[in-house]
């Protein structure tokens, strides 16, 4: 079954982020599409930990220990970006005024549910952070991760049975298979990998699909 890489949807999500758009990149993967971005397109990348303005990675040998993302990755700081203090980061988070977050994922329901901060399992450490206040407080909220688990169960659910990050908050999930849209109709599909029909699709994915609109990917 053929497969998009990492990289190729991290580019597939930064072709959808606009120009202007003030972006939250979550930790792992979503931060990947700071690689894509174009360069002629004007995007401000927000990180909660307290900055605004975001740089690439910095070149080996000149990381400042204080000068980080929130996983902790060292980070460059573009002209005219700023640092500032943790609670105004969240108030940013909080009060509507970011565009776009791109969240990893343990499970999205046919709905937009998010579980994304713990599995349920009795020795998983829990890990929440920021996740709450950006699906509900940012605009859009796009989900990326791998269709299925490493054990091949799906991790696009009729229901999610891990605890929810948010409620009916995602807008679009990428993965290695396909691109979907959350739709009062439910998921419809937007975009498969090269090859892959619907069928095959839909038989690796738990919640119900609605075809692609062009019958050609069907």
């Amino acid at each position: 079954m053929n497969r998009y890489s990492r990289d190729q949807i991290a580019a597939r999500v930064a072709e959808d982020i606009h120009e202007g758009a003030y972006v939250n990149l979550g930790i792992g993967l979503p931060t990947k599409v700071a690689n894509y971005l174009p360069s002629d397109r004007e995007v401000f990348l927000h990180s909660e930990n307290g900055l605004l303005g975001m740089g690439p990675a910095p070149a080996p040998g000149e990381e400042d220990e204080d000068l980080i993302n929130a996983g902790k990755q060292p980070v460059t700081l573009l002209t005219g970006g700023a640092y500032f203090h943790h609670g105004d980061s969240f108030a940013m988070m909080r009060g509507g005024h970011l565009d776009v977050c791109v969240l990893g994922a343990f499970q999205v329901s046919s709905k937009g549910d998010l579980a994304n901060w713990h599995t349920g399992a009795p020795d998983a450490i829990p890990a929440v952070g920021g996740a709450m206040d950006l699906a509900i407080g940012a605009k859009q909220v796009f989900v990326m991760m791998d269709h299925q688990t490493k054990t091949g169960e799906s991790k696009i659910v009729r229901q999610c049975s891990y605890p929810l990050t948010g409620v009916a908050c995602v807008n679009r999930i990428y993965t290695d298979l396909a691109v979907l849209d959350v739709t009062p109709q439910g998921l419809a599909v937007r975009e498969m990998a090269p090859g892959l029909t619907f069928a095959e699709l839909q038989a690796v994915t738990d919640a119900e699909l609605l075809a692609p609109q062009d019958k050609e990917q069907a």
